[in-house]
């Protein structure tokens, strides 16, 4: 039996189904960024053969819980990190396969000061999604909390 802990994309996978539907890629989990990849998958398109706005959404949002569970993953025994609310724009036609690109607003050391000193800390991530040549294809933002355990 492996000692090991296991990945934050394995982490996210076993406990977020909608990682796994999607077939959801991890391809860098770190408390700087985390970078999420959508295949191309017919299934998943919406009526012009891109990849659906919900799709684009899950993946965004997954990728934010990513950099969450990689900044914030050794406070989980006091704390619980949930999404309080998001905005997204659709800013270019999605084709292909995409990527989504989270980003903290806020230093982890800042949040956790404030969970230290009894408080619920707020804090936003930034997520870009973009297609294989580089085009920025949509925008998100989405604000996180650390909710004390009981």
């Amino acid at each position: 039996m492996s000692e090991t802990q296991p990945s934050v994309g394995e982490m996210l996978a076993a406990t977020v189904p909608m990682v796994r539907t999607l077939n959801l890629e991890f391809i860098e989990a770190s408390t700087e960024r985390a970078v999420l990849r959508l295949p191309d998958q017919p299934d998943f398109h919406n009526h012009v053969g891109g990849p659906h706005a919900g799709a684009m959404f899950t993946l965004a949002e997954s990728a934010s819980g990513a950099i969450v569970l990689a900044a914030f993953g050794d406070q989980l025994d006091r704390a619980v990190p949930l999404a309080v609310r998001a905005e997204i724009g659709y800013k270019k036609l999605a084709k292909g396969p995409v990527t989504a690109t989270a980003t903290l607003g806020r230093t982890a050391a800042e949040v956790v000061a404030e969970l230290d000193a009894g408080k619920r800390p707020e804090f936003p991530v930034n997520i870009a999604i973009t297609r294989e040549d580089g085009a920025v294809t949509g925008e998100m933002s989405i604000v996180w909390t650390l909710r004390p355990q009981s």
